[in-house]
């Protein structure tokens, strides 16, 4: 693995020689890496790299084969499931809905956990991702996409996350929607100091909104550093990657 700009701060989550296989399928092959602490790190590379595998054993919906993962220096197999998750949240990229109003899907992680959310805590929420309060008895079915995304990174902050995943939160949303979401993550990131681990297949985006990189291909992790390395790559397969997504 080349690494450039090599990072010395403090580390929210630490992959040390970390494999995972299914059905005799290695999908992650011995990756060690580090996820910057308050930071925000892109994922890149080329569709079936393991990435979001990656983020399924970060968010312990799945465990490594072999190798250890350590989430602000305690290895994540001692943290106990739902405490886990609550640490470290999750958005994806269809931005999955109850039926319902916006209202029941911001509650649904205090429902989980059989509790309740406050109106004023959810109304709290919407303005914070930029959506006024009249949203909150909206249908999810009445959503943009974009607003649909929002509403979803809204639910994933109930559970105040000290380190978010984002897998491919707006390859399906148009330029404006996209620009309000990269904005929203950034002000996340600094207002509330949020590690944020970000899939991404689009390389701009990659290289003005991250601070940091992962470059994945074939489960491996082939280089990692500050994010305008990927301007200048130095392993030869990220050249021809990266040629060929800004040809």
């Amino acid at each position: 693995m080349q690494q450039t700009n090599e990072f010395t701060g403090k580390a929210a989550l630490e992959l040390d020689q970390v494999s995972f296989s299914d059905d005799n399928l290695d999908i992650i092959k011995n990756v060690s890496g580090i996820l910057p602490e308050e930071k925000i790190t892109t994922f890149v590379g080329p569709s079936g790299a393991g990435k979001t595998t990656i983020f399924r054993l970060l968010n312990g919906l799945i465990s490594p084969s072999d190798g250890d993962i350590y989430l602000f220096g305690e290895n994540i197999e001692t943290i106990e499931p739902t405490a886990l998750r609550r640490t470290v949240g999750i958005a994806l990229q269809d931005a999955t809905m109850l039926r319902g109003s916006v209202y029941k899907n911001l509650a649904m992680p205090k429902t989980l956990q059989g509790e309740e959310l406050e109106k004023e805590e959810a109304e709290h929420l919407l303005t914070q991702v930029g959506l006024e309060p009249s949203f909150l008895n909206r249908d999810v079915t009445d959503l943009s996409g974009g607003q649909r995304q929002k509403v979803s990174i809204a639910r994933t902050l109930v559970n105040r996350p000290k380190v978010l995943l984002l897998d491919e939160i707006t390859s399906s949303l148009d330029r404006v929607s996209t620009s309000d979401i990269e904005h929203l993550i950034q002000h996340i990131n600094q207002k509330f100091s949020v590690t944020i681990a970000w899939i991404t297949h689009n390389l701009e985006q990659a290289l003005h909104i991250g601070n940091y990189t992962w470059v994945m291909m074939d489960g491996e992790l082939i280089e990692t550093g500050n994010a305008d390395s990927l301007t200048n790559p130095s392993d030869p397969r990220v050249k021809e990657f990266i040629k060929g997504e800004w040809k």
